[in-house]
């Protein structure tokens, strides 16, 4: 338990603590990677096979918020920013770029995106951010509305970024009705697909249902974490009766049933 009566660290108390605590992990990643005396695991590691890593990080961080378990949260964002180091160190070691570019890119993107608290810009939020980023992207390469959504993105998130990207071109339907019909327009495409063509069809019908959440201001990927937490949480239930296995399907459904109840 926090003691409530304790002092607060001054700022400048917490700002050498942070910086100190950063420059030990920076050290502490450059003698694992060292290709004589580190790590004989961290010091082959590359780009592509770290990448995996930093994706699951990412998700062990969202589940401890999910679960509100700070102390997990604190080791998890530790593992999270250990994988910003890694990167890091092993661009340097290309001489590619260093932790040092890392953060004042950041720093640089924040200042720039946010004139109303930085600048001189009168007003900001959400809108003045998206109107800084769009006018980014004018000087990239591949001009698309849908450029710089990221292909390593689960695909209901990136097929709801897809989406916006479109709408905000005005390709769009009007209202909800356009998603619902197209729905059932999906279902009744895998009902006469041919045997090669389901998975496309398939993919069709999550694609609108994902279109379908994102009008009714729902995200897809955080409505199916949730459904998927109550289907573990009902069939772990369920499956401890006695002989479940071997119960008949309607025995099972009952169970199912009841436990919906409970």
């Amino acid at each position: 338990m926090i003691d409530q009566a304790a002092p607060r660290p001054s700022a400048a108390s917490t700002e050498t603590r942070n910086r100190d605590a950063l420059a030990r992990l920076v050290a502490i990643m450059a003698r694992l990677r060292d290709p004589v005396d580190g790590c004989e695991w961290d010091s082959v590691q590359t780009f592509a096979s770290i990448a995996p890593y930093t994706i699951e990080e990412a998700y062990e961080v969202a589940d401890a918020i999910a679960r509100n378990d700070m102390p997990a949260l604190v080791d998890e964002l530790g593992d999270l920013a250990l994988q910003v180091v890694f990167h890091a160190r092993m661009a340097e070691e290309a001489g590619l770029f260093a932790l040092s570019d890392v953060l004042s890119g950041i720093s640089d993107k924040l200042e720039r995106r946010h004139p109303h608290i930085f600048g001189d810009a009168a007003t900001g939020g959400h809108h003045l951010w998206e109107a800084i980023k769009a006018e980014e992207r004018k000087s990239q390469p591949d001009q698309s509305a849908l450029a710089g959504v990221a292909l390593a993105l689960p695909a209901l998130e990136r097929a709801a970024k897809l989406q916006k990207r479109a709408a905000r071109t005005g390709f769009d339907w009007p209202d909800i009705e356009g998603p619902k019909a197209k729905i059932f327009e999906e279902l009744d495409e895998i009902e006469s697909a041919s045997p090669d063509m389901v998975e496309e069809e398939v993919g069709d019908l999550i694609f609108a249902i994902v279109n379908f959440a994102r009008h009714l201001n729902i995200d897809p990927e955080e409505a199916l974490r949730k459904a998927n937490r109550k289907f573990e949480r009902r069939f772990r239930l369920i499956e401890q009766a006695p002989g479940f296995t071997s119960l008949s399907l309607a025995e099972q459904e009952a169970l199912w049933t009841a436990a919906k109840r409970g």
